[in-house]
């Protein structure tokens, strides 16, 4: 509760010094710009029955989240509906020190209207970043113990938060949001053990734009993107822990082909089939004899997959899901999701190679984090 009493600190002392001030013009460098504070409560979900670490009764954190208004200065601000981008910083206390630490994460940040009115909206926010981790497992004497704690291996790890929030508009400085909020921190397993942390909850937050939360829009007549069809193509790879003498940490190789149509000149849906070769796999068979001779047939999995990609600009937000039509010898659920991003080097509607990206991808098995893979696609 001591976290709920920070977050109601600031909020008073924002609301007592902040000045009020007429709503700026477009060409007001902080038009849009604006503050604004969450206080998180919630709890940790045991999101597989191999999570056995006690849950604490309630976790809390503390959001802060710098946003800005877009106001169509680029295209596809417009195309999005002139959405609201920000970077984020959570500190999250899990209620038990002891065992889960705490959390640190910042996060680049968008958030998509739903329904929008007057003075009353339902949105949706999405991030992804880095989060720090204060305790991790660790089974070495040399160091503080901390064996109870499965959950998290590694201090760095990837952070994502959602967020829904039904919010009212004040003024132009002023908006109130409530809404429900769900957290996830793994290290993909990269080192094990490495369940993850889940958390779901509720918020209450505020948010101040010292200058005017509704910029002046700029409209303009765009032009209008075919649903053109691309061939589409991508090469990852990622690292994970082998359940091997010596823990190594192997590689992983993944292609995937795919057919890709835009719609509404904003998205993309695809269709498609994937490999990968498991490097961890093998080192596991190798080690334990099994398959002797045939470790590498056993090694690799194909999948079927359908998904979504959401363009913002030079950025694309990607889900996936997938249908296993093979697996390796250490098998999973037979559908798998890929949740994350592409960052687009070329972006172009003529030309024999129409796109070219770096993408960043986390494999999951329902919540629970399988690995993250990098790589390079293109689109022709």
């Amino acid at each position: 509760m001591a976290l709920f009493g920070n977050a109601l600190r600031v909020v008073l002392f924002v609301l007592a010094v902040a000045p009020l001030s007429l709503c700026a013009q477009t060409n007001d460098p902080l038009a849009g710009f604006g503050v604004e504070v969450n206080a998180l409560s919630g709890k940790i979900i045991r999101h597989t029955q191999k999570f056995t670490s006690p849950v604490p009764p309630l976790s809390n954190a503390l959001d802060v989240n710098f946003v800005w208004q877009t106001y169509g200065k680029k295209d596809w601000q417009q195309r999005r509906g002139f959405p609201v981008v920000g970077v984020g910083i959570t500190f999250t206390d899990y209620g038990n020190n002891a065992i889960y630490g705490r959390c640190v994460g910042i996060y680049p940040n968008l958030q998509i209207p739903i329904i929008s009115g007057k003075d009353l909206e339902w949105t949706f926010r999405l991030g992804n970043g880095l989060g720090y981790v204060t305790r991790r497992y660790n089974p070495n004497a040399n160091e503080p113990m901390d064996t109870a704690n499965s959950a998290v291996s590694s201090h760095f790890n990837d952070f994502a938060i959602f967020m829904t929030d039904l919010r009212y508009s004040y003024n132009d400085h002023w908006q109130f949001q409530l809404g429900a909020n769900f957290t996830h921190i793994s290290n993909a397993d990269y080192s094990e053990p490495n369940l993850g942390i889940n958390m779901l909850g509720g918020h209450v937050g505020v948010r101040y734009f010292p200058t005017c939360s509704k910029p002046k829009r700029i409209v303009r007549d765009l032009e209008k993107l075919p649903n053109r069809w691309l061939l589409q193509g991508r090469a990852s790879i990622s690292y994970k822990k082998a359940r091997a003498a010596g823990n190594p940490v192997c590689p992983s190789y993944f292609a995937a082909g795919y057919l890709s149509r835009r719609w509404l000149g904003k998205n993309k849906l695809f269709i498609g089939m994937d490999y990968a070769y498991h490097g961890d796999v093998y080192a596991f068979l190798k080690n334990y004899g099994v398959h002797i001779g045939h470790e590498r047939s056993h090694s690799w999995d194909g999948a079927v997959f359908v998904g979504n990609e959401f363009i913002v600009g030079r950025v694309g937000l990607v889900t996936q899901v997938g249908y296993y039509y093979r697996q390796t010898f250490l098998k999973f659920d037979d559908i798998y999701q890929k949740i994350g991003g592409n960052v687009y080097i070329v972006q172009r509607e003529k030309g024999p190679i129409k796109e070219v990206f770096v993408s960043g991808l986390l494999l999951t098995h329902f919540v629970v984090a399988q690995l993250a893979e990098f790589g390079i696609g293109f689109g022709i």
